[in-house]
């Protein structure tokens, strides 16, 4: 994504709240009422691997050489960000945007071969991760051969030309990316072509599922027939960047992004602008048609976050380990950003090479004893899977909760204000927390 990713939010969905307890979706022909997920996915947790960056060879063969480390931290869904040949026409910055792809079906030099992408999976999968792929299906780069092959494929502008991807066009605010242009779905070419660019992926290296980015923006339909073609060839995992409902009542959805627990609560948290009453009334507030089935990823980073709105630092400050707490135990699937297990201290430059300081790990821990308790715990699975949130009475600052499945139950406790504060008896550090 690009700089306007918060206004791009804008383009996907409307706000919405998020259901944290079991209920069915809204009744319609096309509604999923009960739709399983593959099992391991349920209590994972996803990690995201910004090639680029990563290390500073920013090559695929990196990445595999760390994912023993990756295995003990307890990580369970690798997310590669784009690994396809970036467009170099209109490319922004000196290497351009990994979301500004010039070939659907090739490996970028920049981060090695094909055959690197397939050691990189099977290896992966040696090691019992599983391996999801971004992907780009709303627009291509300008020097994409579709683009001169395949115009038609395209939304032209008045002149009937392939034009910038643009939005509020002839309105104030109008804003564009000028490395990209949009495909037009209207046409069955471009849906079947891009569904034989996805199933290509799965074929030859034995992908678990895909990222799609700015999901939103594609219509359902496309991606529903995406899924089934895709599920044929083998069962996929789903995440869709957006937050629309019916990308779960379709069916073609497992995952959307829990955009209003992070910008709505914990960002506002993290500047000292509200506290715990807040995270309160988010989880007291009625559901907007999610269904149960429904899994929601839970992140106080991901690459957006970190190079266009800020550092775990700069976002929330002392706050961060008692929100990262909360993103994993509330329900839904929690997020690694590569790099924050070693405290990433800056915004990863986007355009360009700016490789992750790997000296320290000093969240290691940290996050691997969350991860350990993700997984032992059936009462913190995503979904259906999971047992519903009942808030206890505690005090303001003080937000207390149980989650309940069977024997299974899991107390968490976190003090949402830099003060410390005591509640039944036990003492909590400004920001601190009790799991149990």
């Amino acid at each position: 994504m690009t700089p306007l990713a918060l206004r791009r939010r804008a383009v996907l969905t409307a706000a919405t709240s998020i259901a944290l307890s079991p209920m069915t979706a809204h009744a319609n022909a096309h509604a999923v009422a009960d739709m399983p997920h593959l099992p391991w996915t349920r209590q994972a947790v996803i990690y995201q691997v910004n090639v680029r960056q990563f290390s500073q060879a920013g090559t695929l063969a990196a990445v595999h050489a760390d994912l023993p480390r990756l295995k003990r931290l307890g990580v369970d869904i690798l997310w590669l960000m784009p690994i396809q040949p970036i467009g170099k026409r209109n490319r922004k910055g000196t290497l351009g945007s990994y979301y500004s792809i010039s070939d659907y079906t090739a490996v970028n030099p920049e981060f090695g071969t094909m055959a690197d992408a397939k050691a990189f999976v099977a290896a992966a999968h040696a090691l019992g991760f599983k391996v999801i792929l971004d992907w780009v299906a709303n627009h291509t780069a300008w020097d994409h051969p579709w683009a001169s092959a395949h115009k038609d494929w395209y939304k032209l502008n008045a002149q009937g030309e392939v034009y910038a991807v643009t939005f509020n066009e002839g309105q104030p605010g109008e804003e564009h990316w000028d490395d990209v242009v949009a495909l037009d779905y209207r046409s069955e070419g471009l849906r079947t072509a891009m569904i034989d660019a996805m199933s290509f992926w799965v074929r030859e290296t034995g992908l678990d599922g895909f990222r799609c980015d700015v999901a939103s923006l594609v219509p359902t339909d496309f991606w529903v027939r995406a899924r089934r073609a895709l599920d044929a060839v083998k069962p996929m995992f789903m995440l869709a960047e957006s937050d629309a409902v019916e990308l779960h009542t379709s069916g073609a959805f497992d995952m959307t992004y829990g955009w209003d627990l992070a910008d709505q609560v914990f960002k506002k948290i993290g500047k000292g602008e509200a506290g715990a009453p807040l995270l309160k009334a988010w989880l007291a507030r009625q559901p907007a048609g999610y269904p149960a089935h429904a899994y929601r990823m839970r992140f106080t980073s991901n690459h957006d976050f970190n190079s266009w709105h800020g550092t775990d630092a700069e976002l929330y400050g002392d706050a961060h380990r008692a929100l990262t707490v909360l993103a994993f135990t509330l329900p839904g699937m929690p997020l690694i950003y590569n790099g924050q297990e070693s405290g990433l201290a800056k915004r990863l430059a986007f355009f360009e090479k700016d490789a992750i300081d790997w000296k320290r790990h000093e969240l290691g821990d940290f996050y691997a004893g969350l991860i350990a308790l993700k997984h032992v715990h059936p009462a913190l699975a995503a979904g259906q899977y999971g047992a519903p949130v009942e808030l206890l009475d505690a005090p303001a600052d003080i937000v207390a909760f149980e989650r309940r499945l069977g024997a299974d139950v899991v107390r968490v406790t976190v003090n949402l204000s830099p003060v410390e504060q005591t509640w039944r008896g036990r003492q909590l550090n400004p920001w601190g927390w009790l799991l149990a």
